[in-house]
């Protein structure tokens, strides 16, 4: 238990991309919303915390989320075109907010560096297990970036 325990508290030092990870959550919720003299955090706030969940998630869990993607679209043809064009709509909005993709970017960035620096310790978790972790490490950061602001 108790060697259980000091393995998890020294996880930034042998993993220190998780630490990069929350520095990056926090600069990029330094940009979310309005004005930080705002007291309740706006629905713009909430949005991009959820857009930042949904980067975790793909990043985190890509192979289950292609394995579900390309049985729908074995399914029918029909359900192919709907998903390709529903994908490739999807990337053309954020092809005309440069600024959205870039974080986007940097993000996704951020997540698959830390997933490969807990490969690399040999501390590879279920994938909801980890999706859940770095998804709190992302919302930490945010919160920290955005007390931070204020």
């Amino acid at each position: 238990m108790f060697l259980a325990l000091l393995r998890l508290i020294t996880l930034p030092l042998r993993a220190p991309m998780l630490l990069l990870l929350v520095a990056i959550a926090a600069y990029e919720a330094m940009h979310w919303g309005p004005q930080p003299d705002v007291r309740v955090l706006p629905a713009t706030w909430f949005l991009e915390s959820v857009h930042a969940l949904l980067v975790v998630v793909i990043c985190t869990m890509p192979d289950v989320l292609l394995q579900q993607v390309s049985s729908l679209m074995a399914a029918s043809r029909v359900m192919s075109l709907v998903i390709t064009l529903l994908i490739v709509t999807v990337g053309g909005l954020y092809l005309l907010h440069l600024k959205v993709l870039a974080n986007v970017l940097i993000l996704a960035c951020a997540v698959l560096l830390a997933r490969l620096d807990l490969a690399r310790i040999r501390m590879a978790p279920p994938a909801g297990l980890l999706t859940l972790g770095l998804g709190a490490l992302v919302l930490a950061g945010a919160f920290l970036g955005r007390w931070l602001v204020r």
